[in-house]
């Protein structure tokens, strides 16, 4: 189902562009509106999944992540190109330790690039596109009349967030199979050698890579849901993309002040980078779960705070 078949699809009862506060307010099953069946719904997901990797400013966004594995490769290249090691590297696995294992085995920049976009990158691209989802078809006109047919706002933020959700698992793609190429082509494969200091079948570091690839696209649910929040206050896409960019980087400048460490475990990206304990031997899972959680927590308080937002917004003016 096309955008324009959901926007021709309303049957023209009733007033759902007002909140309840008003006449007519939009529910999943509101007076004068036909049922909604589950193909409706499943449309409603492909025509706004389509319009989210349509348009121009998300693929370049994943075309500017696809490159960063690409620039770090030929980076390291030209730096080993004589012989030299690369510099850095810490003893936690952490991406400089990544960095200095990428000339032995290509597999590991598919973890440097993760680590390297994971704390700026990636969240940026969500940012940009949860905060547009609801304010850019606010500001674009084509929300109240998206709202005329008969998805019902709590469908249509469901799919909507569900959208965001699939970009952050294609962003994530993006890094890791672009990283995966260029490690390919410009450095050895092989054994995998785990943080723990065993060695691993490069089929077994490859089933690694992808768990790691799911761990940091599902590290990004909680701020796709304060995203999509943001977008519910404003008409303006640009405000909440803004707006959600900037929470980001002051909720990570947060996480590394020392007086603020009993907050740190509640702020969404303390264990982003928790995805390298997935490289020891046994998997190291704690703060993996301790993320998960702290994501899925977010996303169900903020999701709430916006779908009570959304619902309740007035969007007849």
């Amino acid at each position: 189902m096309s955008r324009a078949e959901v926007l021709e699809s309303g049957d023209g009862g009733g007033d759902p562009l007002s909140g309840p506060g008003g006449a007519g307010a939009a529910t999943d099953e509101g007076a004068g509106t036909r049922p909604v069946s589950p193909l409706w719904t499943l449309g409603l997901f492909r025509s706004e999944l389509t319009t989210t990797f349509r348009r121009w400013r998300t693929l370049a966004l994943l075309g500017v992540l696809a490159a960063v594995p690409v620039l770090i490769g030929i980076a390291i290249k030209i730096e080993t190109s004589d012989g030299g090691s690369v510099g850095g590297g810490g003893p936690e696995g952490g991406g400089p330790a990544f960095l200095t294992q990428i000339t032995n085995n290509g597999l590991f920049l598919v973890f440097a690039a993760l680590a390297a976009t994971l704390p700026v990158f990636l969240p940026m691209a969500v940012g940009v596109i949860a905060g547009d989802a609801v304010a850019g078809e606010a500001n674009g006109g084509t929300l109240r009349y998206l709202l005329v047919a008969p998805a019902g706002r709590t469908r249509l933020l469901l799919a909507k967030y569900a959208a965001t959700l699939v970009f952050c698992l294609a962003a994530t793609l993006a890094v890791a199979v672009s990283a995966l190429a260029v490690g390919a082509l410009l450095f050895p494969l092989g054994e995998v050698t785990t943080i723990s200091g065993t060695s691993i079948s490069f089929g077994d570091g490859l089933v690694r890579a992808v768990l790691i690839a799911l761990v940091v696209a599902a590290s990004l649910i909680g701020l796709a849901a304060l995203g999509l929040f943001v977008s519910t206050l404003t008409n303006s896409g640009i405000a909440a993309m803004a707006t959600t960019v900037g929470l980001v980087i002051t909720v990570q400048i947060l996480d590394t002040i020392p007086q603020l460490h009993a907050i740190h475990p509640y702020l969404f990206p303390h264990y982003w980078l928790s995805f390298a304990d997935l490289l020891r031997e046994p998997f190291y899972w704690d703060d993996v779960l301790k993320n998960l959680g702290l994501q899925g927590g977010y996303a169900a308080v903020f999701g709430s705070a916006a779908w009570a937002r959304f619902t309740a917004k007035d969007i007849s003016a």
